[in-house]
């Protein structure tokens, strides 16, 4: 995951990314899956239903966001 958002343009550690899954998983955003691949013990997330709900709910506000952005943008070069 990690890579997934270095790839993106994000630098986020572990020391960051691991207590934000935690927090997400605590407050039901997340759901968890464990299984080992060798030795290693892996946790696979999956966004909850209520984390579907949420994103759904948000999804409006962060459209007219985005919008807004863009504008300024054309509107400044």
């Amino acid at each position: 995951m990690i890579e997934e958002l270095r790839r993106h343009g994000y630098s986020i550690g572990p020391g960051t990314l691991y207590p934000m899954l935690h927090r997400l998983e605590e407050r039901g955003y997340l759901r968890v899956c464990e299984a080992r691949t060798g030795r290693t013990m892996r946790r696979y997330y999956r966004a909850s239903a209520k984390c579907r709900k949420a994103l759904q709910a948000v999804r409006p506000q962060v459209k007219e966001l985005f919008e807004e952005l863009i504008e300024h943008r054309a509107t400044t070069s």
